[in-house]
C-alpha cells in the first residue's frame, strides 16, 4: 500500500528502467551493445519505447570493445551486461576504457534486493551471499558508481553516473536489480536536460595561467605544438584547430593523438614519438625552446619505449584538471578555458615554418620491382587512398605503429589503444565505430588488423553482418603475433597461430550476398583494389587478406619492441 500511496504523489510516474534509457538517450546513445541474461532481461524490454536499439554482441569482452569504439565516433556509449558472469567477462574491456579515457555506461543487471538482502544461494554468484563483491571489482575502473536499490535516491545516481561519464570521459558503473526495473520514480525530471558543462574555471586564476602562459610564448624563438589522445577525450579539438590556425605554429601529435588535427594544414609536421618520430620531426619538437603540450599520455608505446627527449623546463602541459608551466604546476584549472583565452589574448608570436608532409613514398620503396607488400610501401600507400572523413582503426601489434607513416585527409578519425593494448580491442571497437558512423551520416570505416589479434575476437564479423554494417577490414596475414616476436620468441610456438582461410570466415557468420572477400598478395593487386569503385563505395562488409612477410615491421615498432624487451629483462 506504501507504493501505491508514493506512486500518487508523483506528477509523472515512470519506470526506473524507462527513466534510465531516456536519459541515455537525451545524451546521443542510439544503440546499447550487450549480452541479454536473466538479470536484465526485463530491463532490455524497454529498449525500444526508449528510441534505443539492441545491438547484441558475441560475447560480453567484444562488446565493451564496440561501446569504447561506439563511444570514440559517438560521444558517448551504453553496455548491458548480467550479474557476475556477464560483468566479468566486460571487465578488461572497461578497463581499456577508464586506462584510455572513453565514456562508457556500464549497466549490470542484478537478482532483486529481496535476494541480496537476503543473501540467498542464487546462481552467477560465489556462492557465498556477497552481492557487492563485483561491483567493488568495478569500483577501481569506474570514474562514478550508481546503485539503483532505492527509489527516492534512483533518479540523481543516474543523472550523476551520466554526467560524471561524460565530463570526466571515463566508465561508470550501474546496477539495476530486477525489481527495482518497474518501480516508480518521478519523470518530470526528464524535462529538465542534464547539465553535462564543463564548471568554469575561477577566472581570476585562469586569468594568472593565461598570463603566465603568454609570457613564455611570446618570450620562445621557435614555440611548437604537440596533441595528444586527452585532447581528443576532453573534447577541446575546437581550441586545439583555433590555436593552430591563430598561432601559425608548427603543429604534431603524439601516436595516441592521430586524427586530432587536420593533417592536410599548412602548419601540421607530423607523428612525434621520440626515435620513432616521422623524418625531421624529433630534430623540430627537440630543439624547440618551447613546447605547448596538450593532453598528452607519455606511455611507453606512445614515446617509442620513452625516447621523448624534451625536458618540462621547456614545457606547458594542459590538462583536464591542471595546467603546468615549466616546473610550476596550477591543479583544478580545465586547459578548455585556458587555450581559448591564450587564443583571445595572443598577439603575435614567433612561428617557423615547418616541413609539408606527404603520403609519399620513401625512396627506398620508390621505383622497386619488388611485388612484397612492405610496412614501408603500404603505410604512404594507404595514406593515398584513404578519404576525407574516414574513421580509421588499427589493433596493437604492426598496425598501431605503421599508421604513424600515414598523413590522413581532411577530417579523418584514428581509433587505436596504445595505452591499454588489449589484443583483439580493435575487432569488437570497429563494429562499434562503424555502428556509430552509420547512425551519425555512415562515414566510411577501415580496420588494419593483424591475423594473431582477429582469432581473438573474431565473431564480432557475426555481429558486424548482423547489423548490415559494412566496414572494410584488411587483416594482414604475417604468420602469428609479430609485436610479441619482436619482443622475445622469435622462433617460439607461442608466437604462432593456427592459418585460417580468413576471406572466407564472414560465409561462416552468414554472409551471403552482401560481402565480399579478397585476396592480396602483391603490390599491384593492392593498388588496384584501391583503385576499384565498388570497393571504395562500402556496398557492405568487405574482408581483405593481405599477406605480407613475417618479419617485417614498422621500425617505430621494432624500436619500441627492443625498448620492452630491455625493461622486461632488467632486475
Amino acid at each position: 500500500m506504501a507504493t501505491d500511496i508514493a506512486t500518487k504523489e508523483l506528477h509523472k510516474p515512470i519506470d526506473v528502467a524507462e527513466y534510465l534509457f531516456r536519459r541515455l538517450h537525451e545524451v546521443g546513445v542510439r544503440s546499447v551493445h550487450g549480452v541479454p541474461g536473466d538479470y536484465n532481461l526485463v530491463a532490455l524490454d524497454y529498449l525500444p519505447k526508449c528510441g534505443l536499439s539492441w545491438v547484441g554482441n558475441c560475447n560480453e569482452l567484444n562488446a565493451g570493445y564496440a561501446a569504447d569504439g561506439y563511444a570514440r565516433i559517438n560521444g558517448i556509449s551504453a553496455m548491458v551486461t548480467t550479474f557476475g558472469v556477464g560483468e566479468l567477462s566486460a571487465l578488461n574491456a572497461i578497463a581499456g576504457s577508464f586506462s584510455e579515457f572513453v565514456p562508457v555506461v556500464h549497466i549490470v543487471g542484478q537478482p532483486n534486493t529481496k535476494s541480496q538482502k537476503d543473501g540467498m544461494l542464487l546462481h552467477h554468484t560465489l556462492g557465498n551471499g556477497d552481492f557487492n563483491v563485483f561491483a567493488r571489482m568495478s569500483g577501481g575502473i569506474s570514474c562514478a558508481m550508481g546503485r539503483l536499490n532505492e527509489t527516492h535516491e534512483v533518479a540523481t545516481q543516474i543523472d550523476n553516473a551520466i554526467r560524471e561519464c561524460w565530463l570526466r570521459s571515463r566508465p561508470v558503473y550501474i546496477s539495476l536489480p530486477t525489481d527495482m526495473v518497474v518501480k516508480k520514480i518521478e519523470g518530470q525530471r526528464l524535462e529538465t536536460p542534464l547539465d553535462l558543462s564543463l564548471p568554469p574555471n575561477d577566472p581570476e586564476k585562469e586569468d594568472y595561467v593565461v598570463d603566465v602562459v603568454l609570457k613564455y610564448l611570446h618570450g620562445a624563438k621557435n614555440p611548437v605544438i604537440v596533441v595528444d589522445a586527452c585532447a581528443i577525450r576532453h573534447r577541446v579539438l575546437d581550441e586545439v584547430h583555433d590555436l593552430m590556425e591563430a598561432s601559425g605554429l608548427p603543429t604534431f601529435v603524439a601516436p595516441m593523438g592521430k586524427g586530432a588535427v587536420n593533417e592536410t594544414h599548412k602548419n601540421y609536421g607530423g607523428v612525434y614519438a621520440g626515435t620513432g618520430s616521422n623524418p625531421g620531426v624529433r630534430e623540430q619538437v627537440e630543439s624547440s625552446d618551447l613546447i605547448l603540450s596538450i593532453g598528452a599520455i607519455k606511455s611507453d608505446f606512445n614515446t617509442t619505449g620513452f625516447t621523448y627527449h624534451i625536458g618540462q623546463l621547456n614545457t606547458i602541459d594542459f590538462h583536464s584538471n591542471y595546467v603546468r608551466v615549466r616546473y610550476s604546476e596550477y591543479p583544478d584549472i580545465n586547459m578548455k578555458g585556458v587555450l581559448r583565452k591564450v587564443i583571445q589574448k595572443m598577439g603575435k608570436i614567433n612561428a617557423q615554418p615547418v616541413k609539408p608532409l606527404s603520403n609519399a613514398l620513401p625512396d627506398t620503396e620508390k621505383g622497386s620491382s619488388d611485388q612484397t607488400i612492405t610496412h614501408a610501401w603500404l603505410w604512404p600507400s594507404v595514406g593515398q587512398w584513404l578519404k576525407e572523413n574516414d574513421i580509421i582503426i588499427t589493433e596493437t601489434g604492426t598496425a598501431n605503429f605503421g599508421i604513424w607513416d600515414t598523413r590522413f585527409p581532411k577530417g579523418a578519425t584514428a581509433i587505436s589503444q596504445v595505452l591499454w593494448g588489449s589484443i583483439g580491442y580493435s575487432v569488437g571497437a570497429c563494429q562499434g565505430a562503424a555502428l556509430a558512423a552509420k547512425e551519425l551520416g555512415n562515414r566510411r570505416t577501415v580496420l588494419f588488423v593483424g591475423d594473431g589479434s582477429l582469432q581473438l575476437t573474431v565473431q564480432e564479423l557475426s555481429t558486424m553482418i548482423r547489423n548490415k554494417l559494412n566496414p572494410i577490414v584488411f587483416v594482414i596475414c604475417n604468420d602469428g603475433y609479430t609485436i610479441e616476436r619482436f619482443i622475445h620468441g622469435w622462433d617460439a610456438g607461442y608466437n604462432d597461430i593456427q592459418p585460417w582461410d580468413v576471406k572466407s570466415l564472414p560465409v561462416v557468420f552468414g554472409a551471403k550476398d552482401q560481402y565480399k572477400g579478397y585476396r592480396v598478395k602483391t603490390r599491384d593487386e593492392l593498388t588496384k583494389l584501391f583503385a576499384d569503385k565498388e570497393f571504395n563505395s562500402v556496398p557492405y562488409l568487405q574482408l581483405v587478406e593481405l599477406h605480407m612477410p613475417r618479419d617485417d615491421a614498422p621500425s617505430a615498432l621494432k624500436m619500441t619492441a627492443e625498448s620492452a624487451a630491455a625493461r622486461n629483462k632488467k632486475k
